[in-house]
C-alpha cells in the first residue's frame, strides 16, 4: 500500500470512520509488532509483556477520549513509538512503587488524625465533645468528621461543603483548639 493510501486510511480513522481502522490494521500491524518487539528488547524489566499486548495498549490509548489527529504515516508510527515508550515507563514506575510499598506508610491511627487525642482517651468523652461542637458550629464539626473520620482530603471536604479550602483549614484549626480544650 502506498504512503498516500495509508495516510488517507489514517485520516479517515481519526475522523471517526471505524471501517477505516479495520482496513488500516492489516497494513500497519506487522510494523507495529516489529516496533513493539524492538521496544521490549531495548527496555529491560518487561519480561512478562508480549509485543501484541503492547500494541493493544497503544490502540487502547489511541481509542481513548480524544484520539490523536495523525498527519501522515510517519506521524502515526512516531506517535505509536512514543506511546509504547510511555506505557513501558508507566509500568516500570508502577513496579517500583509497588516494590517499595507504594504510598503506604504505617502511622498510628491517632497520630494520623493529628487531633489532640491521647492513646487512652475516653471515646465517650470525645463523642460528647464532638456533639457539643456540632451544637456550636455544625460545619466545623462536619469538617472534623469528613477530614479525619471520613479520610477525605481538604479539597474534597471543601467541595462537599461548598466552601473554599482556606475555610476548611480555618475550621480545622479552630476545631483542634476547641477539642484540645474540651478534652483537657
Amino acid at each position: 500500500m502506498t504512503d498516500v493510501a495509508l495516510t488517507e486510511l489514517i485520516h479517515r480513522w481519526t475522523h471517526g470512520d471505524a471501517g477505516a481502522l479495520d482496513a488500516l490494521l492489516p497494513f500497519v500491524y506487522a510494523d507495529l509488532r516489529r516496533l513493539a518487539d524492538q521496544q521490549l528488547r531495548s527496555n529491560h524489566g518487561h519480561d512478562t509483556l508480549q509485543p501484541t499486548a503492547l500494541i493493544h495498549d497503544v490502540f487502547l490509548r489511541f481509542l481513548g477520549n480524544s484520539p490523536p489527529q495523525f498527519v501522515d504515516r510517519k506521524h502515526f508510527f512516531t506517535t505509536a513509538a512514543k506511546t509504547m515508550r510511555q506505557i513501558l515507563i508507566d509500568r516500570l514506575r508502577a513496579q517500583q512503587r509497588d516494590k517499595r510499598g507504594g504510598d503506604w506508610q504505617r502511622v498510628p491511627f491517632l497520630e494520623a488524625l493529628a487531633l489532640p487525642i491521647d492513646q487512652d482517651v475516653d471515646l465517650f468523652a470525645l463523642d460528647q465533645a464532638l456533639s457539643e461542637l456540632q451544637k456550636l458550629d455544625a460545619r466545623v464539626a462536619e469538617v472534623i468528621e469528613l477530614r479525619y473520620f471520613g479520610g477525605l482530603e481538604v479539597a474534597e471536604v471543601a467541595a462537599l461543603l461548598g466552601v473554599d479550602e482556606r475555610t476548611v483549614y480555618r475550621d480545622f484549626a479552630m476545631a483542634r483548639a476547641w477539642l484540645r480544650q474540651a478534652l483537657a
